[in-house]
């Protein structure tokens, strides 16, 4: 990755002013489709968050819908208090980056980097040393003069964000900016953004449906389903305390158990473990369970090894019960255990999600 130069000697005096965002109550629909269902996301200045869900949730929709892109059908969209739902994208004082770069084959990056200063009719030599400037910021200062196809994927996009900051934005929007890069690349970028974000203080908003960039660079994670938000918190609350089994399935991995609600307590394979959420009736349950949260051990319940994989820092290794259904547990590397080999698991106790199971 090409180094950056320290952001404090480059960024604006004016940088640190992010805007308060907020959407009231927004609807979209296309035709029969509810793209969004009257959605609420209050953002603070200089915060970053994601908007994180499966592909048709909403999660762009809402984004397009802040930057003007799209029309909603009601609602308000509040920029620093202002209501912006009519007003277009260019009037709302905010940069954007897309999955594609969309960068100008017959421009070099400066002037690709310039484009948007251009249009908002900025005298050329202030042009010219902003554009300086915020290619210095992503770490391209040395390329300044060469051509899209003269660079690699994760060089253009890095020119497609020093193009949306250079504005000096108060409002950052990306919509899956990494998608398209390499796994490598795309850690290095996903880095790079939030630190220059940190620095900058521009509240962003970041959509991907990727839960590992969600919750390694945002302050907060809105999951999205069926165009609602159905939890939003920090990295931390979302993964250690859903709220809803649709959470605890798509932020990282869970293992549904059979289990009994009694006296509001989840007890399962012998063990009671507390349950997040809504209280619920006694009876039978569903739980989600964290691989983390279930050891290998040297009694409890009998299992059979079905495979186990080194994941570099973890292993994850996947047991099957005597009744054939398959647990995932994630432990320490240096426990190795073999295909086929007898095994005991063990439920650590942490508290779970749970919804009623039919008898």
């Amino acid at each position: 990755m090409t180094s950056s130069i320290p952001i404090a000697s480059v960024i604006p005096a004016s940088a640190g002013e992010g805007a308060t965002v907020e959407l009231l109550g927004v609807v979209k629909s296309y035709g029969a489709h509810r793209a969004l269902s009257s959605i609420d996301l209050a953002i603070r200045p200089g915060e970053f968050v994601a908007l994180l869900g499966p592909s048709g949730c909403g999660k762009t929709t809402a984004l397009r819908a802040l930057s003007g892109l799209e029309l909603v059908d009601g609602g308000r969209i509040l920029i620093d208090g202002r209501d912006v739902a009519s007003v277009p994208t260019n009037k709302r004082d905010i940069g954007m980056v897309f999955q594609s770069y969309s960068l100008f084959p017959h421009m070099t990056a400066i002037e690709n980097v310039e484009f948007g200063l251009r249009m908002r009719r900025v005298a050329a030599g202030e042009r010219r040393d902003r554009a300086a400037e915020a290619l210095n910021m992503v770490g391209l200062a040395s390329f300044a003069e060469r051509f899209a196809h003269q660079l690699s994927g994760g060089q253009q996009q890095r020119v497609a964000l020093a193009r949306a900051l250079v504005t000096r934005p108060r409002v950052l929007l990306l919509d899956e900016p990494l998608s398209a890069l390499d796994a490598k690349v795309r850690v290095q970028l996903r880095d790079e953004i939030r630190r220059i974000q940190t620095e900058l203080g521009i509240t962003t908003v970041f959509v991907t449906h990727d839960q590992e960039e969600a919750l390694a660079v945002a302050d907060r994670v809105a999951v999205m389903r069926d165009g609602v938000i159905e939890q939003i918190g920090t990295p931390e609350e979302l993964y250690a305390t859903p709220s809803t089994p649709f959470v605890a399935d798509f932020v990282g991995l869970s293992n549904r158990m059979p289990a009994e609600l009694v006296g509001g307590k989840v007890v399962a394979h012998g063990l009671s473990m507390d349950l997040l959420g809504d209280p619920l009736p006694d009876g039978p349950v569903t739980a989600w369970v964290r691989p983390e949260d279930v050891a290998i051990a040297s009694d409890g319940v009998p299992a059979r090894v079905v495979s186990s994989s080194f994941l570099g820092s973890l292993r994850r290794t996947q047991v099957a019960l005597a009744d054939g259904s398959l647990v995932s547990i994630q432990h320490d590397v240096d426990v190795r255990p073999q295909p086929g080999e007898r095994t005991f698991l063990r439920l650590k106790g942490a508290p779970v999600i749970a919804v009623p199971r039919a008898h």
